[in-house]
């Protein structure tokens, strides 16, 4: 039977943890001022990947926060996947030169399709994640700010073709609001490529997590946990236990 994993989240802005809610930078709670002890925290709870996303370079364009990738990557004994301002060959070359496990590209592989499937032929599906973040199906860029005329289940499917292995599909609307996934859109991306789908975005009770577990064998394998968390709405171990 296919297995759920869990992805704790941490955003980073100005080296701290934040959550935003639906991208919105001026939306803003900050939970921690260590990116490093709360990845400790989430790989002592028994988490076999992080999650984490560099919020200021998604602005900039560019890594800002990697220094706090590069110590979760080097230091702590979890899988490390990091999204947010990776545009160029340099940019995923430096992280997964450095031990980062998973490189994700969103933006990009909307705005440059031919730099992402270079990306993927150079190091492979499990190392490039494709990031979908979609408003009402279209997918969106720059930080949420625009909204594309691509359909995330067209672009999943080019991207499929040339050797994506993992998506992950995020529903803005959800982002942040505790109001649950949308799994029905993840299951159709799953079915649509036939490949690995990581839910993001609204997760906010155990039961949520009850629902993907059905679904992992249609490829619905990962689910990306952030605010429920840091909110006490239920414990990493908790989760943990109920996708086992």
């Amino acid at each position: 039977m296919s297995k759920v994993t869990l992805y704790p989240a941490i955003d980073m802005r100005g080296g701290k943890c934040v959550r935003l809610i639906q991208g919105d930078y001026d939306q803003e709670t900050v939970y921690g001022d260590s990116p490093f002890e709360m990845a400790k925290t989430f790989a002592e709870a028994g988490a076999d990947w992080i999650h984490m996303v560099d919020l200021d370079g998604a602005k900039a364009k560019k890594p800002v926060n990697f220094e706090h990738v590069l110590r979760v990557a080097k230091e702590l004994n979890v899988n490390v996947q990091i999204g947010g301002g990776i545009r160029t060959k340099e940019d995923v070359a430096f992280y997964l030169d450095q031990g980062v496990d998973r490189v994700i590209l969103g933006s990009v592989a909307v705005n440059d399709p031919d730099f992402t499937k270079e990306m993927l032929a150079a190091y492979g599906g499990e190392k490039i994640a494709i990031g979908l973040d979609a408003r009402d199906g279209y997918v969106a860029t720059e930080g949420w700010l625009e909204t594309s005329q691509v359909k995330a289940e067209e672009l999943g499917k080019e991207m499929a073709d040339f050797g994506a292995e993992v998506f992950i599909f995020t529903d803005i609307s959800r982002d942040g609001m505790l109001s649950g996934p949308n799994v029905e859109a993840c299951r159709s991306l799953a079915n649509a490529t036939g490949k690995e789908v990581i839910v993001s975005g609204g997760v906010s009770q155990l039961a949520d997590l009850t629902e993907v577990k059905p679904y992992a064998a249609e490829g619905v394998r990962g689910v990306i946990i952030g605010k429920a968390l840091y909110t006490n709405q239920f414990t990493l171990a908790q989760a943990l236990s109920e996708v086992e």
